[in-house]
C-alpha cells in the first residue's frame, strides 16, 4: 500500500501540472546576477569552488548551480570558540544553491529528503527552526544531522522564492503553484549549508559554525534569488 506521503506527492505534482498548463507555456523569469557572482569571501570565510560532475547536473536539470565550501580564518573562530573543543577556524562549511528559472515543464527542485537517503545517508535528526540573519532577517530553515557509516554532517536547508523562506518542501510546492497562479513565476531555490561534525566535537560546534556561516551568507541572496 502506498504511503500518504505518497499521494500527497502525486497530488501535488498532478494539480502543478493541471495550474501550469493552464497558465501557458511560458513564465516570467525576472532578472538575477548569476549564482557565480557570490562572493568568493564572506565575513572571514574563504572559499574555493567544487566543480559538478555531468551526471550530478544531468539530474538536476536545467538551471544555475552554485557548490563551493568556504573555510573560516582564525579571527572568524571568537564567537563560536568560547567553549572547550570548539574548532570553527579550521573545519570547512558546504555551500550549495540551486536556482531554477522555472517549474514549468516538469523541472523540480530536488529535496534532500529523497537524494540524501538515495547516496546512503541516514537522517539522525531534524527539526524546522528560525534562522536569523546578520540584519535581522528571519529565515525558515531545516536543521539536520545526517550519517554515513562513520561519517557525520549537520545540514541546514531551506527553499527560497519570490522574498520567502520555505523549511518544507509540501508548503514549497503549494506556494509554487499559488504565485503561478498569481504572478505566472514558478522560479524558486535550493539552499543548503553543511559541516562535518568530527569525532573529537559535538554537534552543537558544527551547528554554531553552520549557523554563523548561513547568518552571514544570507543577506546576500535577494541578488542570485529575485523576490
Amino acid at each position: 500500500m502506498k504511503s500518504s506521503r505518497f499521494w500527497t506527492v502525486i497530488l501535488l505534482l498532478t494539480a502543478t501540472a493541471v495550474v501550469l498548463h493552464s497558465r501557458g507555456d511560458k513564465d516570467y523569469i525576472p532578472y538575477r546576477q548569476a549564482l557565480s557572482n557570490m562572493p568568493q569571501t564572506i565575513g572571514g570565510w574563504t572559499s574555493r569552488d567544487q566543480p559538478m560532475d555531468a551526471e550530478t547536473l544531468a539530474v538536476l536539470g536545467e538551471g544555475d548551480f552554485l557548490n563551493r565550501v568556504y573555510m573560516a580564518t582564525p579571527t572568524l573562530s571568537q564567537p563560536v570558540a568560547n567553549r572547550p573543543g570548539a574548532r570553527s577556524n579550521v573545519l570547512p562549511v558546504g555551500l550549495f544553491i540551486g536556482y531554477f528559472p522555472t517549474q514549468r515543464t516538469g523541472q523540480s527542485i530536488h529535496s534532500p529528503q529523497h537524494c540524501l537517503p538515495g547516496a546512503g545517508w541516514t537522517f539522525e535528526s531534524s527539526r524546522y527552526t528560525d534562522l536569523r540573519d546578520v540584519n535581522g532577517k528571519t529565515y525558515k530553515v531545516g536543521e539536520y544531522v545526517i550519517s554515513n557509516g562513520e561519517t557525520r554532517q549537520f545540514v541546514i536547508y531551506w527553499y527560497q522564492a519570490h522574498g520567502r523562506s520555505i523549511a518544507n518542501e509540501y508548503k514549497a510546492k503549494l506556494y509554487m503553484v499559488a504565485d503561478a497562479i498569481r504572478t505566472n513565476r514558478t522560479d524558486g531555490s535550493l539552499v543548503r549549508v553543511i559541516t562535518p561534525v568530527f569525532s573529537s566535537e559535538p554537534v552543537d560546534h558544527a551547528r554554531d559554525r553552520a549557523v554563523l556561516f548561513a547568518s552571514q551568507m544570507a543577506p546576500f541572496l535577494p541578488q542570485f534569488i529575485p523576490d
